[in-house]
C-alpha cells in the first residue's frame, strides 16, 4: 500500500489506509491477518494483502517470540483416543476458578480444535505418536490431559510460522512503529443519567462488548523509530477495522518475567473510550531473573537445590525453605509440585502445600537476600532433616519421576533425562545450569484481564477488536498454556467478524479531516514539547516509580489501605503528566515519554479496580492473596516487616465468583474510572437442528445473533 504525504503543523507525515490494521505481530496477531487474508480471498476480494496490515514495536520483539519455559504449554481440547473430551467440558474448565463470561469460554473450546490443526499445518512441530495421536499431559488448572508443547519456544515457533504464512500472503508489516496515539471520531459518552448505568452498558450484542458508549477508533498514530534524523517521524494508519494484540503491561512490575519493554497499550486503549474487565487478576511465579524465563515443569519436578545468599550472592548461603517444612520428604514433594502447580496460588499456601514456596522465596528477597535454584545438588537437609532421597518423596511426586525414568542421581542429570532442551534454552542465553546456580524470584507474568472483548472478541467500540493477552477473556484462574488457545480462537473469530459483517471497504483518499488533523496536530506539539522541557519528568525515572507503586500494591500482596495511598498517588502522577509534561533529553526518550504517559495510565486503572474489588470485601483468589489481621496465617515466621507480626490473610469472597468488574476511563472523575460488576454472559443453550443452522450461516445471520 503506498503511503500519501501530508504536512502536518510543519512535519511530513505518511498517511497509510487499509481495511484492517493489526497492532501487534506476535501468534495472535500474525494468525488473524492470516485467517483475514484467507477469508477476503474466498470472498473473491482484489488484492486482499492490500488491505491488510501488521504494525510493530519489533517483529522479533515481545512475549510471543521472547517468553516461555521449560516446555511451554499449549492448552487444547483432548486429542487421545482413550479420554473423551467435548468442547464443553473444555469451556467449564475455563470458568471453574470463576469471573469468566460462559460464551468466550465455550468459543474457546469450540474453536480450539481447529485452531490448533492450523498450527500444525503452518509448522509448529507439536509431538505426535506413531498413529498421529497429539500425546498430552496434565498442566496447572487442568482436570484433563489437554496439555501439549513444542519444547521452551512453542509460542516463538507460533508466530514464526504464521509470520511465514503472511509473509507468503504478502501482507505488509511495518516494523519499529512506537503507537503514541488512536485516531477517534465521535464524542465520548459516559452513558449514564443520574449515576445509573445505561442500558446499553449491559447490553452483549455481537457488535459490543458491553461497557459505554465510546468513540470510533479510526486510526493508528505511530513514532517511526527507524529514523535516526532526531525529527519527529510520524506515520497514519487509517482503517476501518483495528485490531489490538500489543501484548499484556509488564513494564508495570518492578519484578517481572516479562520480556523487558513489554509495555501494552492499555492506557492508550482506556483513554480512546475501551472498557476493561478482570484487571485485578495477574499469574505470578518463579522464574529466572538474569535471563527472564518461567522455572515451571521439569525445572521444578527434578527437584533441585533452592538455598539463599546474601545480597552479594555468595556469602552466607542458607537452606532457606528446610525451617517451613516438618520433613525432607514434604519439602522435596512440594518442590516437584511447583511443576504443574506452577503459578503463586493463595489456596495452595495452608498445611505446607506448594505455593508456600513462593512465599517464602519472596519472604528472602524482601529481606535483601538472593535466592537461586541449583541443578547440581539434591536438596540439602536442614537441622534435623534427613538427607534427600528419591523414594522417600510422597506418591504423586515418587511414581511421576519413576513413570518418567528419572531416577538419576542429580537433578541436572533427571532434567538432562528429561527435557535437554530446557537446559539448552539457558545456555543460548549464557547460562551453564552444569557450572551455575540459577537466580530466581517472585515474577508478574501474565495478566488475566484486559479489554472487554464479546465472544467476537470486539470491544466496546465498534470495529475495535482485541486478541491475545490484551483482551480479558480469563478470569480469576486459567489452566496453563490457556491463554496461547485464547489468542489463536480470538484471531480467527475477529477475522471472521469483520470479513463477513464488515467487509473489506479501505478509507476513502484525499485529505485527513479536520478533527483528525487536529488530533495529528496536538499530539505533535506534544511530542515537541517533550523535545523542548527542561524541567518536566525524566520517563525513565516515571516508570520506575509505578513499577516500584504497582509491584508494592498490586502485585500478588494486596491491601486495602495501602491500595488507597498506591492509587491515589497514581492519580498525582498522571495528572502531572498531563498538566506539566515529560522530559525528552535525548535520542530516544521520546518514545520512552509516549511509553510512561500511556503506562501511568494503565496504573490507575489497574490500582482503581484493584480498589473497588478490595472494597466489596474481595480476598485472595487467583495468584494475589489480601492481607488481613484476622485472616489465615501463613506461618509464624512469616511476618509483616513493618510489625513484625506474622502475615495473614483473607480467605476468597466465593460470591463475587458470579460477576466480573467492569472498569471504563471517565476524565471527569476524581478517580478517572466509573467502576461496576456486570453478570457473567452465559452460553448458548439454544442448540438448534441443522436446517435452520444452515440457513442462517447461508445468510449471514450468525453474524447478527
Amino acid at each position: 500500500m503506498k503511503a500519501q504525504t501530508l504536512k502536518i503543523a510543519g512535519h511530513s507525515v505518511k498517511v497509510y489506509r487499509y481495511n484492517t490494521v493489526i497492532v501487534g505481530s506476535g501468534a495472535a496477531g500474525m494468525n488473524c491477518a492470516v485467517h483475514l487474508y484467507e477469508l477476503m480471498v474466498k470472498k473473491g476480494v482484489e488484492r486482499p494483502q492490500d488491505r491488510i496490515a501488521i504494525i510493530t514495536r519489533g517483529q522479533k520483539l515481545g512475549t510471543s517470540r521472547m517468553s516461555g519455559s521449560d516446555k511451554q504449554t499449549y492448552y487444547k481440547m483432548g486429542t487421545s483416543p482413550y479420554m473423551p473430551d467435548s468442547a464443553e467440558q473444555f469451556s467449564k474448565s475455563l470458568t471453574a476458578g470463576g469471573c469468566t463470561h460462559e460464551d468466550l469460554a465455550l468459543a474457546e473450546g469450540i474453536g480450539s480444535l481447529r485452531e490448533f490443526y492450523h498450527l500444525v499445518r503452518a509448522g509448529v512441530p507439536f509431538p505426535h505418536d506413531s498413529m498421529g495421536v497429539y500425546v498430552g499431559y496434565k498442566t496447572d488448572h487442568d482436570p484433563y490431559e489437554r496439555a501439549t508443547s513444542a519444547g521452551p519456544k512453542t509460542s516463538k515457533f507460533m508466530s514464526e510460522c504464521l509470520q511465514r504464512e503472511a509473509e507468503r500472503y504478502g501482507i505488509a508489516v511495518h516494523d519499529h512503529q512506537e503507537v503514541a496515539e488512536f485516531l477517534t471520531a465521535g464524542k465520548m459518552s459516559t452513558g449514564h443519567e443520574g449515576g445509573t448505568p445505561s442500558a446499553h452498558a449491559n447490553k452483549m450484542s455481537a457488535s459490543h462488548a458491553g461497557g459505554t458508549l465510546a468513540p470510533r477508533i479510526i486510526g493508528v498514530v505511530a513514532m517511526d523509530t527507524s529514523k535516526a534524523s532526531g525529527r519527529i517521524a510520524l506515520n497514519v494508519f487509517l482503517c476501518e477495522n483495528l485490531v489490538l494484540a500489543a501484548g499484556g503491561p509488564g513494564e508495570l512490575y518492578k519484578t517481572s518475567v516479562y520480556p523487558a519493554g513489554q509495555v501494552g497499550l492499555h492506557g492508550l486503549a482506556l483513554k480512546a473510550g475501551l472498557a476493561a474487565e478482570n484487571l485485578t487478576e495477574s499469574q505470578f511465579g518463579l522464574a529466572s531473573v538474569k535471563f527472564r524465563w518461567n522455572v515451571s515443569g521439569t525445572y521444578m519436578q527434578v527437584v533441585p537445590r533452592i538455598f539463599s545468599t546474601a545480597a552479594d550472592g555468595q556469602g552466607d548461603p542458607r537452606e532457606f525453605l528446610c525451617g517451613f517444612f516438618p520433613s525432607m520428604s514434604k519439602m522435596a514433594s512440594d518442590i516437584f509440585l511447583k511443576g504443574y502447580q506452577w503459578p503463586f496460588d493463595p489456596q495452595r499456601i495452608e498445611n505446607h502445600q506448594s505455593s508456600l514456596i513462593d512465599m517464602l522465596v519472596f519472604n528472602e528477597t524482601q529481606q535483601g537476600r538472593r535466592v537461586f535454584m541449583d541443578f547440581r545438588e539434591n536438596p540439602r537437609p536442614g537441622a534435623n532433616f534427613q538427607q534427600y532421597a528419591q523414594e522417600k518423596l510422597e506418591g504423586e511426586a515418587l511414581e511421576y519421576l519413576r513413570k518418567a525414568g528419572a531416577t538419576q542421581a542429580r537433578p541436572i542429570d533427571r532434567l538432562e533425562h528429561m527435557n535437554p532442551l530446557a537446559i539448552e534454552i539457558y545456555r543460548e542465553h549464557g547460562i551453564d545450569l552444569h557450572a551455575e546456580p540459577l537466580e530466581i524470584a517472585l515474577c508478574a507474568q501474565h495478566h488475566n484481564g484486559g479489554l472487554a472483548v464479546n465472544k467476537w472478541w470486539e470491544s466496546s467500540t465498534p470495529h475495535t477488536f482485541v486478541i491475545g493477552e490484551m483482551a480479558g477473556t480469563h478470569g480469576v484462574k486459567r489452566p496453563g498454556g490457556a491463554a496461547l488457545n485464547s489468542g489463536q480462537v480470538g484471531g480467527l473469530r475477529a477475522a471472521m467478524y469483520i470479513g463477513n459483517a464488515y467487509g473489506a471497504k479501505v478509507p476513502a483518499e484525499g485529505e485527513l479531516s479536520k478533527d483528525a488533523a487536529g488530533q495529528v496536530e496536538r499530539l505533535i506539539a506534544k511530542l515537541e514539547s517533550y523535545g523542548e522541557a527542561r524541567q518536566g519528568l525524566n520517563p525513565s525515572a516515571v516508570i520506575e516509580e509505578i513499577q516500584a507503586r504497582v509491584t508494592a500494591c498490586g502485585g500478588h500482596i494486596r491491601e486495602i489501605n495501602k491500595a488507597r495511598a498506591a492509587l491515589a498517588e497514581s492519580i498525582r502522577l498522571y495528572r502531572q503528566i498531563e498538566q506539566s509534561g515529560l522530559r525528552a533529553a535525548k535520542a530516544g526518550d521520546g518514545v520512552k515519554a509516549v511509553q510512561a504517559g500511556h503506562l501511568a495510565l494503565t496504573a490507575v486503572a489497574l490500582l482503581r479496580a484493584i480498589v473497588a474489588m478490595l472494597e466489596q470485601g474481595a480476598g485472595s483468589r487467583g495468584s494475589h492473596l489480601v492481607l488481613a489481621e484476622d485472616g489465615v496465617e501463613i506461618h509464624p515466621a512469616v511476618v509483616d516487616p513493618a510489625s513484625g507480626k506474622p502475615l495473614r490473610f483473607k480467605r476468597e469472597n466465593l460470591t463475587l465468583r458470579s460477576s466480573i468488574l467492569r472498569i471504563q476511563y471517565d476524565p471527569d472523575r476524581a478517580d478517572l474510572f466509573q467502576a461496576q460488576n456486570v453478570p457473567i454472559r452465559q452460553a448458548p443453550t439454544n442448540q438448534k437442528s441443522f436446517e435452520p443452522a444452515w440457513a442462517d450461516f447461508r445468510e449471514g445471520k450468525v453474524f447478527s445473533e
